[in-house]
């Protein structure tokens, strides 16, 4: 069984609404609070907004709490310490608008918005209201990310010079950087600092696009302020199996790699054997809860509201992963590089529309 673990379960009892009840919450994080809560965190979804009648009798009926049809409602009759938002991308900045201005600290699913001008406007005004907005960027929380960004920061690669990253969306009903390559723009800027420059070329090879994005494959290469340089891929025509994910970041005859959220290896020697850390579970998606950092970025999220962590991911840090896909939309828009920052965030909101074919 699990030890009782007094100093967890005496933390201050944490109640959390949730906009979106769908397939992310589902799968995601409704399980990882009842994770959470059978290692005694304190922690419970009180209740959730979700407009599917079916979907929310599924849900009160599996998880509990109580149910809304209207974001108001909720924040008008609940006493809430904090929101999690998971409704469409495109309502992320009315529904995190609306949750600070009631004086609610804010967990946002990934993309942090569907333009830099909302995402600007949701951390502008958690900056007013000295309220903390936290976007998911869940892979910084998954135990081999973290040992990575351990070792980098404790200079075992010495100073980085080259970052590695892939993956297979393998699915075609969602948007291929929004909703995949996101992740690794993220894992890039975590593990590597600021971007400077990236430069993008894709093809519509197999039409895998019912979302209608315009590309289904997409190769991308990035230039840091550091000095070192990247390159990240995309697939929406590959198979969705292992391996789906690869991180690899090279230092001084010195590297790491980290495969599908799973297994960490270290490279330090021609001829001595690698370093690895794998975990015991055949497959990381059967406790994806954890290693899909959802635990991690919870219990962060909790800790962050009662005063006692800073966020290990803010509203900025989704900012810059959003700018980063934007440029690299751009880019491909253009057929030419682009410089980060974006200068003109307006401009750059429009011109993304455009190629994209929905403005």
């Amino acid at each position: 069984g699990i030890a009782y673990d007094a100093e967890r379960a005496a933390r201050k009892p944490i109640r959390l609404g949730m906009i979106g009840a769908g397939g992310v919450a589902q799968s995601k994080y409704f399980p990882a609070v009842a994770r959470l809560r059978m290692i005694w965190e304190p922690i419970e979804i009180a209740a959730f907004v979700e407009p599917r009648a079916d979907v929310a009798d599924k849900v009160r009926a599996i998880y509990g709490g109580q149910h809304y049809t209207d974001v108001g409602a909720l924040l008008a009759d609940q006493a809430l310490d904090g929101v999690l938002v998971l409704s469409p991308d495109a309502l992320h900045a009315e529904h995190t608008l609306a949750c600070l201005e009631a004086g609610l600290p804010v967990l946002v699913e990934k993309p942090i918005a569907r333009s830099l001008s909302d995402a600007a406007r949701m951390c502008s005004a958690s900056d007013i209201h000295d309220l903390p907005l936290m976007c998911v960027a869940n892979k910084r929380y998954s135990p081999p990310y973290q040992r990575a960004k351990t070792l980098i920061n404790a200079g075992k690669l010495g100073p980085l010079a080259l970052f590695s990253g892939k993956f297979n969306l393998g699915y075609d009903y969602v948007d291929l950087l929004e909703a995949g390559a996101i992740h690794l723009f993220d894992l890039a800027l975590y593990l590597m600092g600021a971007a400077t420059r990236v430069s993008a070329s894709g093809v519509n090879r197999h039409g895998h696009n019912a979302s209608g994005y315009p590309v289904d494959n997409v190769a991308m290469t990035l230039e840091f302020a550091s000095g070192a340089v990247g390159s990240i891929i995309s697939s929406a025509s590959a198979l969705s199996l292992k391996p789906w994910e690869r991180v690899e970041v090279y230092g001084d005859h010195v590297w790491l790699s980290v495969e599908d959220q799973h297994t960490l290896i270290v490279y330090d020697g021609e001829t001595e054997g690698a370093q690895s850390w794998t975990p015991v579970v055949p497959n990381t998606l059967l406790f994806d809860e954890e290693f899909g950092g959802y635990m991690g970025i919870l219990e962060n999220f909790a800790q962050v509201i009662r005063g006692v962590e800073w966020p290990r991911v803010t509203g900025w840090d989704g900012y810059r992963a959003y700018e980063l896909l934007t440029a690299a939309q751009l880019s491909l828009a253009r057929r030419a590089p682009v410089a980060l920052p974006l200068k003109d965030v307006a401009a750059a909101d429009a011109e993304a529309r455009a190629w994209l074919g929905r403005s």
